[in-house]
């Protein structure tokens, strides 16, 4: 008997069973049940390496996938890092584990290697995961199942109640994690989101099977697991919330030097940046060029409540970015690699426009024919390059030219007769 029967030995599975369900709720009829308690109780948080090394064992010894799930403090601290650890597998149970106090998992990461993991999200949770040693080998992704299925709620609360009937509490999806001792409510919100996962999953790829994706939905998977690390993004200060007010090269100057200077305090302190100084602070800065700390201390965000230290710091780096000479300031834009901005294409090439413009239309049709939102079926982001340069207009080159772009097999063989017809477009 699985979890989701155990717990509620009386009601029946929920499955999508014809279709998954739409916005007016789960597809048959019946209320939800709310899931209170874990089935076990909540466990003891393993804070130390006598408990982790038994939990690694119970988990090396368990059956079947084994359910994963992280909680970060985002809008806390400093990072993304992971703050509790939640596994769960058949003949283990439930462990609530502490990062903190065992930054080294590792060990628990190899014991489960060749073990698919179920997680919600998954590209959300594995760069914390990875940075304690937790790398899956096999992955299955709930959300991710249930977009390519068709479900319009993917959350995992929604997906747990349309797809099996259960309600979840997710009051404490936001709180901060880096407390501690964890509130015994939080620690039951985390082990309760790994109870009925790979129920969950069980159900979705049924479902899939159903529908006939899911071939598609494994090739998915397979490179989430597969994929590196993401690179470091350049020059993240121009991600800074108000960016499109700011066009001068020295006002732009001001945002990187101010925004440099606040990640370095938030990183020290470990908080989160925007705790330090908000991202409309930094704007209102650049944009004002103050020149002195009485003329910033006029500005929003700089005021009374903040100290005269903390005001004379954050002068000091807008001085620094107005002493820069003019060769050392920041262009307005970041080189772009790949096409223009679509809105320009019309003007650029007249053809191109036309390709994309089919190519959008034809893509959009396919998904809804299918059942899974566009971005899912293929990247924008591939049709924008394909069009502005686009291949040979046959099968075998524009096949080839998705794969180079990173389309995965199934979404070439889905895309490929679409795009033909849309690159011929351009050329009528």
């Amino acid at each position: 008997m699985t979890d989701a029967q155990d717990t509620a030995a009386d009601s029946a599975l929920r499955t999508a069973g014809g279709t998954p369900p739409d916005d007016a709720g789960p597809s048959v009829t019946g209320a939800p049940t709310p899931l209170l308690e874990p089935r076990e109780g909540i466990p003891p948080v393993i804070a130390d390496d006598a408990a982790l090394a038994k939990a690694v064992a119970a988990f090396a010894a368990g059956s079947g996938p084994v359910a994963v799930d992280a909680e970060r403090a985002s809008g806390y601290r400093y990072g993304q890092r992971a703050y509790l650890v939640q596994l769960r597998r058949e003949g283990a149970g439930t462990a609530l584990i502490d990062p903190v106090a065992c930054p080294d998992l590792s060990g628990l990461g190899e014991a489960l290697t060749g073990v698919e993991w179920v997680l919600h999200a998954a590209t959300q949770d594995l760069p914390c995961l990875r940075e304690i040693g937790m790398v899956p080998t096999r992955l299955f992704d709930t959300e991710l199942a249930g977009r390519l299925a068709g479900f319009p709620r993917v959350g995992l609360g929604a997906m747990v109640e349309n797809v099996l009937g259960f309600v979840l509490e997710k009051g404490h999806s936001a709180v901060d994690w880096s407390t501690r001792p964890l509130p015994e409510p939080w620690l039951r919100y985390a082990a309760l989101d790994v109870e009925l996962l790979v129920d969950l999953r069980d159900a979705l790829e049924k479902e899939l099977d159903r529908q006939g994706k899911l071939d598609w939905a494994l090739q998915e998977f397979a490179a989430i697991a597969a994929a590196p690390p993401a690179e470091p993004r350049k020059d993240p200060w121009r991600r800074t919330s108000g960016m499109h007010k700011v066009r001068r090269r020295r006002q732009l100057a001001v945002v990187r030097e101010l925004w440099q200077t606040r990640d370095r305090i938030a990183q020290r302190r470990d908080v989160s940046p925007g705790k330090v100084l908000s991202d409309a602070a930094i704007v209102e800065a650049a944009l004002a060029l103050p020149a002195n700390v009485h003329a910033l201390a006029a500005l929003n965000g700089f005021g009374h409540r903040m100290g005269r230290r903390q005001q004379e710091q954050w002068q000091a780096a807008v001085d620094r970015a107005k002493a820069l000479p003019d060769a050392a300031l920041p262009q307005p834009g970041q080189a772009v690699t790949g096409p223009p901005p679509p809105r320009a294409w019309a003007d650029k090439d007249p053809d191109a426009a036309a390709r994309l413009s089919a190519a959008r239309a034809g893509v959009s049709a396919l998904a809804e024919q299918l059942g899974m939102p566009q971005e899912n079926l293929v990247s924008p982001d591939t049709v924008r390059r394909l069009c502005w340069e686009p291949p040979a207009v046959d099968a075998e080159s524009v096949s080839a030219a998705l794969a180079g772009y990173g389309a995965r097999a199934w979404q070439v063989a889905q895309v490929t007769p679409v795009l033909i017809t849309a690159l011929s477009a351009g050329r009528a």
